[in-house]
């Protein structure tokens, strides 16, 4: 979406956003298949997650349509700045207590393909009133929810950096799945169909490459680089909105 706000400047938020999510699908899609293999996901928690966004995806994807472009940019440069300032401030967290009072904890152990163990638990509560917000948020946005759903994970549930980011592309591939079929159901998705299938190709191979470079790479640095990737753009397309 960050490019697609960059490269067409008169473009309406609707069609954008419309093309957006048809690209992140065919990425989450593409990063899931690569992640599945690594035996990543944590299809449990990503079937639940992935069920409590659908509503607000839907309706996200329905509202778009009312929002003015320049107002879109600001809103979209301003979250991309708090979610870069919130993963900065928050470092990841592994380790949660649980607390009985406060919803239904969920204990998972993951065994990557590597023979990694990774043992956390979250409050499912917690995770699914979040999930319906991202969904809404995500929808309206065109964003697919990644750059909010992977720091939701890793500092609000507290899951592992790389079992966060392989559970979201799963569930990214659910939600914005359901948020372009809402697209297509209105008619905006065919405005951008010829843009869609370029993009699509090059995610198609990006996600494959992304999943591949992140045994190779720390998880914190992955939190470092999203983060000062968010801030960046987020300014850049703020400053945009106001001139």
């Amino acid at each position: 979406m960050p490019v697609l706000l960059m490269l067409y400047p008169k473009e309406s938020p609707e069609i954008l956003a419309s093309i957006s999510l048809a690209v992140v699908f065919c990425n989450a899609l593409s990063g899931s298949l690569a992640y599945g293999r690594m035996q990543r996901i944590d299809y449990k928690s990503g079937l639940l997650l992935s069920a409590a966004t659908l509503p607000g995806a839907i309706v996200g994807a329905l509202n778009t349509s009312y929002i003015p472009r320049r107002l879109f940019d600001a809103v979209f440069g301003i979250l991309m700045v708090i979610v870069s300032v919130f993963i900065v401030s928050r470092p990841e967290r592994e380790n949660l207590k649980e607390d009985g009072s406060k919803g239904k904890w969920f204990k998972r152990t993951i065994v990557d393909g590597d023979g990694t163990q990774y043992t956390f638990s979250y409050n499912l509560t917690s995770g699914l009133i979040v999930s319906l917000f991202v969904g809404y948020l995500s929808s309206l946005l065109g964003i697919g929810g990644g750059i909010i759903h992977v720091p939701v994970l890793c500092n609000f549930l507290g899951f592992p950096v790389h079992i966060a980011t392989a559970t979201s592309h799963f569930i990214l591939a659910v939600m914005s799945l359901a948020g372009t079929l809402v697209h297509v159901s209105t008619g905006t998705f065919s405005h951008g169909l010829h843009r869609t299938i370029a993009l699509g190709l090059g995610v198609l191979l990006g996600a494959q490459l992304g999943a591949f470079l992140s045994n190779r790479v720390r998880g914190l640095w992955i939190i470092r680089g999203l983060s000062m990737a968010l801030g960046f753009v987020g300014i850049r397309i703020f400053l945009s909105s106001i001139k």
